[in-house]
């Protein structure tokens, strides 16, 4: 299951895709005439697919390169390279917060980066590339780059966790029942998961979101304006008194 979320701050749009492998065909395919910014985790795909591709700026996440140093500490007996390397990135995660409310000051948060890459760069030569410390320093000065990508643009924040929680009630479903049993169930799970998250992030009912999209759509031709029925082009009052009786 593929998921892209984005669009303007105030209208966020969230979208699941089923496919069968995870080759970067399907990126590629999804971003086809898409031209900005992009930001995911490190999976090589990403990168293939973007190659050649000089309308979108790739940016890296820095949660991710941060869950692989706390998996390193828990792995560890006792405190270490691990440890520092979660404390820095907390600190950069507590100015940027902070920062955010006021308009991102690069040159407020750039001492900290510098200091995470000055830090990486000597524990790259110090620590074991085998060890899960070193493959998560190598992890994150792979990405570094695009990680502090961030810094470009007001709307980017450190990394894509927006996504990931949009993710996550399918892989918590998941756990429940296993599989879709077929692609045709996956991607209709990917239609209703769609229509649902997307209802979640403009502060929505789903329940009252998904009636009054099958009130309205009922008995209407192929000719039928679909916009019309998207979150930030609804009747939120309609929505809302539906949603109050379902309870």
């Amino acid at each position: 299951m593929w998921l892209a979320r984005g669009g303007p701050p105030e209208s966020p749009l969230v979208i699941y895709e089923y496919h069968e492998t995870r080759s970067s065909q399907h990126a590629k395919a999804f971003l086809e005439g898409y031209s900005g910014y992009l930001q995911t985790d490190g999976y090589q795909a990403y990168e293939t697919a973007l190659n050649g591709n000089d309308d979108i700026v790739y940016v890296g996440c820095l949660a991710h390169a941060r869950r692989k140093f706390v998996e390193a500490a828990k792995a560890s007996k006792k405190a270490g390279s691990a440890q520092i390397a979660v404390k820095k990135i907390k600190e950069i995660y507590r100015v940027e917060s902070t920062l955010r409310d006021k308009d991102l000051d690069e040159a407020e948060i750039q001492p900290l980066l510098n200091d995470l890459k000055a830090w990486l760069d000597d524990k790259a030569e110090k620590v074991r590339p085998s060890t899960a410390t070193g493959k998560a320093i190598a992890y994150t000065l792979g990405q570094w780059s695009k990680i502090i990508r961030f810094l470009d643009s007001p709307y980017l924040t450190p990394d894509n966790n927006a996504a990931e929680r949009s993710i996550k009630p399918f892989v918590v479903g998941r756990k429940n029942w296993l599989f879709s049993g077929f692609p045709t169930g996956a991607k209709a799970s990917s239609l209703f998961y769609s229509l649902i998250e997307t209802a979640k992030a403009n502060d929505l009912n789903p329940y009252g979101y998904l009636y009054w999209i099958f009130d309205q759509y009922a008995g209407k031709g192929d000719d039928f304006d679909n916009e019309k029925l998207l979150p930030w082009n609804c009747d939120r009052e309609a929505i809302r008194k539906v949603a109050f009786k379902g309870l």
